[in-house]
């Protein structure tokens, strides 16, 4: 097999490793297709994650601490090539979702392997991490009839987080990013406008806010400098969900004036776990099952904008590093 590894910041290299043998019940599976995050990934490449924090504690093939040399990555769909055991015979040539690095080949357990629906394509379901993510978004926010919402940050988990926005009776549903590619993508996706952020600051600026402001921010842009903005433009009492991972980013806040008296409340968010309130009767099965669904709503694959060989992998991430003006999703892809 050959795998991934991040070995120092912008440098990455592929290794030939030698896959063990199969251990009783497990799967050795045979990558199709993996998704490079443009979030998480390229604080690994740019060496902006903090090296105490553990990959992800609840994923097992992501165990251990963010340090170089690393192999990471969590959105692989692929095909069952073997199993050890006669009762894994259901799951031979299936295709299945798992939370794993870029590598040709990999071996799981059934409980680490989400098969793919029959509707289902590897492009669409390397979605299914990101999707979970929008859906989390979503039930933290709780949106409600009416409100004015805002989303900073229309990379692939903003652009999600928008589709599944849009399919709420809201007042106002205004996005915000750099970069006219996704801001493009933003308004096809349902949003009623999509604006520049450098607008907020141009005494010039044509755009008009919703009066009062916003009842529900999102900031999802991974640069906490934009904290500012999601608060600035939240109304009195307004919710602003954060769900960047800043890594090791640091920004100066503003937090001395109109947050202090506007009772803001600033909720982090997280897919690794779901929020307290919801779970007597939400498990992240039940998460899954409502991203699947959401998936054949949306149809994110569309989002995809380059497919790269994974032998080129190195350009593949040189690409989202220096042009994110150009890329929304970017697909390794393992076909011979």
């Amino acid at each position: 097999m050959k795998a991934l590894y991040f070995m120092a910041p912008q440098q990455i290299e592929l290794r030939a490793e030698l896959l063990p043998d199969l251990a009783p019940g497990q799967l050795l599976v045979q990558t199709l297709v993996s998704g490079i995050s443009p979030g998480t990934e390229m604080l690994v490449y740019r060496g902006d994650m903090p090296p105490s924090v553990q990959t992800d504690a609840t994923i097992t093939a992501l165990a251990g601490e963010m340090r170089y040399p690393l192999k990471y990555g969590y959105a692989s769909v692929g095909q069952i090539l073997e199993v050890a055991s006669p009762d894994h015979a259901w799951w031979q040539n299936r295709r299945v979702f798992s939370f794993q690095p870029h590598q040709t080949h990999f071996l799981a357990t059934p409980d680490q392997l989400i098969p793919l629906p029959d509707d289902i394509s590897p492009e669409q379901a390397i979605m299914l991490p990101n999707m979970e993510t929008a859906v989390n978004f979503v039930m933290d926010g709780q949106p409600l009839i009416g409100e004015r919402v805002a989303v900073f940050g229309q990379g692939i988990v903003g652009l999600l987080t928008t589709a599944l926005l849009a399919q709420f009776p809201l007042a106002n549903l205004t996005t915000f990013d750099n970069f006219p590619l996704r801001r493009t993508a933003s308004l096809h996706a349902g949003a009623h406008q999509a604006v520049s952020p450098a607008f907020l600051k141009s005494p010039t600026s044509s755009y008009d806010f919703p009066s009062p402001l916003f009842d529900l921010t999102y900031e999802l842009t991974g640069s906490p400098s934009a904290l500012d903005d999601a608060i600035a433009v939240t109304g009195f009492d307004g919710r602003v969900v954060i769900g960047s991972w800043y890594g090791q980013k640091r920004a100066p806040l503003d937090l001395g004036g109109y947050f202090h008296r506007a009772r803001i409340r600033l909720m982090g968010s997280q897919v690794s776990t779901l929020a307290p309130q919801f779970s007597g009767r939400w498990d992240k099965a039940r998460r899954f099952e409502v991203a699947w669904e959401m998936i054949r709503r949306v149809g994110p694959e569309k989002w995809i904008t380059q497919t790269f060989p994974f032998e080129e992998a190195g350009a593949a991430y040189a690409l989202v590093d220096q042009h994110p003006d150009s890329t929304i999703q970017v697909v390794l892809n393992y076909s011979p």
